[in-house]
């Protein structure tokens, strides 16, 4: 009998324990990924709701920016309206990875723009 008998199982199951580990990094790098777009295009969404609404006031404006948050998933960690310009912070509201984005919405700063320099 040989001694490398049964050598390639051994080499076998290593291979595929290396290649699962592999793959399940990939994964979590992907939910990863994910939780992070999801909360920037909430944050987004909900930024740009809020400073649609600041006439009505800051709890209107706020308001208005939670209930987009929670229609993307989301849940609203900050809120604030400063005149017409509105600031969020939006995270997943569930998952793994809960990133948390912010998002800025309103008229252009002065100086900013074309031809502002």
């Amino acid at each position: 009998m040989s001694r490398d008998r049964g050598s390639a199982t051994v080499w076998a199951v290593l291979a595929a324990t290396v290649l699962g580990a592999v793959f399940g990094g990939v994964l979590l790098l992907g939910q990863a990924v994910v939780a992070r777009h999801r909360a920037a295009a909430a944050a987004d969404l909900a930024a740009l709701a809020a400073a649609a609404t600041w006439a009505h006031g800051p709890e209107t404006a706020c308001g208005a920016a939670l209930r987009v948050a929670r229609a993307q998933g989301a849940a609203l960690a900050a809120c604030s309206l400063e005149g017409e310009v509105a600031e969020v912070t939006a995270r997943p509201a569930a998952g793994t990875f809960t990133p948390e984005i912010r998002a800025r919405a309103g008229p252009p700063r002065e100086g900013t723009g074309p031809g502002g320099g």
